[in-house]
Formats: structure tokens, C-alpha cells, sequence
């Protein structure tokens, strides 16, 4: 994964309010007594790898009360995991980035969710993470939802920036395959279909440990509530990540795809090479029969023409050439 600069930690605290607007607050302002099902508190630490970033994450044990999970914060490696305490739970998950051509990388991500309050812990900038911060603003009916309806909607983003890593590979399947059909295009595309390769299994094995993660989130068991409401979104989760799954899969398929496809097009360009060498051989193999028929020791008229005749035959066999080479021109040999 990768390893952000050393910085200090960023912290955003924001209090999503059904009744009123939406705004930032203090870390000295947080109050969970003040928090009610219209109002939903979240909280983002993004740990740029500083000396800060244990003093602020203790602030935040103390504040949100998380004293009996503190190891599990304190021990965050960025692996997908599920832990469930009495009043909230941890999640962690790996989202995906692509960092280059056919480069993705992956930044730990840990969801803790208790009452009426979400924290999210990554180390580095995550993606969605910072577009949800820059696409509220003001007045917003977030502030309404669950915990854990929201828990579950950042847990969607996670799966999301997997199928958006499967697009931009399927946007590298197709522009190579265009090159490998292309009658000028580049014949030595295996470093390319390498590089695909490399970048489907990747994102397989960093999706694939999530599995049992969603499993454990949608069992009846996991956090019950009297309405049923969050096992539905959760199981409804995990469909979205089997879906992922199957994209991924997909992902893969179309790398094996075009494998075979540049397989094929290099096996038709290996045939019509031997079907022109082919036709030379024969061209000159008559040719040379003419040659030696003419080389025979007998006395014949033409024999006694001189340069005459020798340019005579000359001509005759560039015109056997240039007809036999129209007539497979036309038959389409060449």
C-alpha cells in the first residue's frame, strides 16, 4: 500500500443536523449526550504517518468513548477485518486507487460506528472520503440517518472505487484490443497484456479478503435491531460486493480474452507470412524450370538471336511474374 510523507494529522469533524444546517466542529465541542437520531456526527482522522497522530487518536478514545477497543485503534494495519464491541463496532477495509497506468494501490481505511456517531481512520488522503467531505455543504438530510445506514453508504463507496479500477481496465482491454486488430498496429502487445494481467490479479487479491467482512456484516447475528432496517442494508451491501466480485472476475476474463485474441491475430499474421513465402517459392521455382528448359544443350532458333533473345526471355518471365503476381493480388494470396 501506499506510504503518504510524513505531515501532521488532519482532523474534520462534521455534525450532520436533519433540523438544521450541517457544520464543522471542534474536537472540544464533541458532546455524544448532545447526539439524537437527527443528528449524526462524523468524525475523519487521516494520518499522514506524524508524531501527532497518537495524541489526537487518544483524544478521540476519550471523547467517543471507545476505551474498550482502544487497542484495536491503536493496532490499525489496514487489513480487512470486523470487530463488534457492546455499543459500536470496527470495521476495516482497503479501497482502491489507481495510481497510474494499470497501476492500483491500496489505503487502509477503519469505519468505527457507534451511537448516532461515524470515525473514519486512514492513513493518507482516500479518494471518496475527501469527495463526500466536498460534496456536502449546508442543509442536508444525512443528519437523519442511522449510524450504521451511514457506515454502510461509506462501505459502498469502498466497493465502488473497485468497479471504477474495473472500468479503467476495461478501458485498457479495449484500446489494446483495438491495437491488436489494427493491420498497423504494434505486434509485441505481451508487456502490455503483462501489465493487465498483473493489474486484474491485483485487484482480485486486494478485493477477495473482503469477503468475509460483507458475509459477517449481513448475518442476522451482527448487530440486530427490532425493524430489521440495518440487516437489509447490510445484506443489500453484500450483494453490491458480489457484484464487485463478479466484475473483478469479469476483469480478468477480458485480459484472458485478449490474450487469445493476440494469440489469434499473431497465428493469422504467421499464415499469411507463409502463404506470400509460400507463393515467392513457387514463382521462382517456374521460373527456374523456364531457366533451365532454357539451359538445355540442344540447338534451337532462338538460341541464335543473341542479346535479342535473351532480353526476349528476360521479358517472358517478368510477364509470367507480374501476371501470376496480379492473379494472386486478385485471389487475394498476397
Amino acid at each position: 500500500m501506499n506510504t503518504p510523507k510524513p505531515g501532521p494529522a488532519r482532523l474534520r469533524l462534521k455534525l450532520f443536523d436533519a433540523e438544521s444546517d450541517d457544520g464543522e466542529i471542534g474536537l472540544d465541542e464533541v458532546a455524544l449526550d448532545a447526539l439524537s437520531d437527527q443528528r449524526l456526527l462524523w468524525v475523519d482522522l487521516e494520518d499522514n504517518c506524524g508524531d501527532d497522530t497518537a495524541a489526537v487518536l487518544e483524544q478521540l478514545v476519550a471523547r467517543l468513548q471507545l476505551h474498550d477497543g482502544a487497542e484495536a485503534l491503536r493496532g490499525f494495519d489496514g487489513k480487512p477485518s470486523l470487530l463488534n464491541f457492546d455499543h459500536w463496532f470496527l470495521v476495516q477495509v482497503v479501497p482502491v486507487e489507481a495510481t497510474g497506468k494499470l497501476q492500483f494501490e491500496g489505503r487502509g481505511l477503519a469505519i468505527v460506528c457507534g451511537r448516532n456517531f461515524v470515525a473514519t481512520l486512514h492513513r493518507g488522503p482516500v479518494d471518496f472520503i475527501d469527495e463526500l467531505h466536498e460534496r456536502e455543504r449546508g442543509a442536508s438530510r444525512i443528519g437523519s440517518l442511522r449510524a450504521e445506514s451511514f457506515t454502510a453508504s461509506l462501505l459502498d463507496w469502498h466497493v465502488d472505487s473497485y468497479l471504477q479500477a474495473v472500468s479503467l481496465l476495461e478501458a485498457d482491454v479495449d484500446r489494446l484490443e483495438v491495437s491488436v486488430l489494427s493491420r498497423n498496429g504494434d505486434q509485441e502487445c505481451l508487456p502490455e497484456l503483462a501489465k493487465l494481467r498483473r493489474g486484474a490479479s491485483r485487484l482480485r487479491r486486494m478485493l477477495a479478503p473482503h469477503r468475509h467482512v460483507f458475509g459477517s456484516l449481513a448475518r442476522p447475528d451482527f448487530r440486530p435491531n427490532p425493524d430489521g432496517l440495518v440487516g437489509k442494508e447490510f445484506r443489500a451491501l453484500e450483494l453490491r460486493f458480489e457484484r464487485a466480485m463478479d466484475a473483478v472476475e469479469m476483469g480478468r476474463e477480458l485480459v484472458v480474452g485478449s490474450f487469445e485474441l493476440f494469440t489469434t491475430r499473431s497465428a493469422q499474421r504467421t499464415n499469411d507470412t507463409v502463404r506470400v513465402l509460400t507463393f515467392v517459392t513457387v514463382l521462382l521455382g517456374t521460373l527456374a524450370v523456364v531457366a533451365g528448359v532454357l539451359g538445355m544443350n540442344f540447338q534451337a532458333p532462338l538460341f541464335e538471336t543473341g542479346a535479342f533473345g535473351f532480353w526476349m526471355t528476360i521479358a517472358a518471365m517478368a510477364l509470367i511474374a507480374g501476371l501470376a503476381t496480379l492473379v494472386a493480388r486478385w485471389r487475394k494470396w498476397l
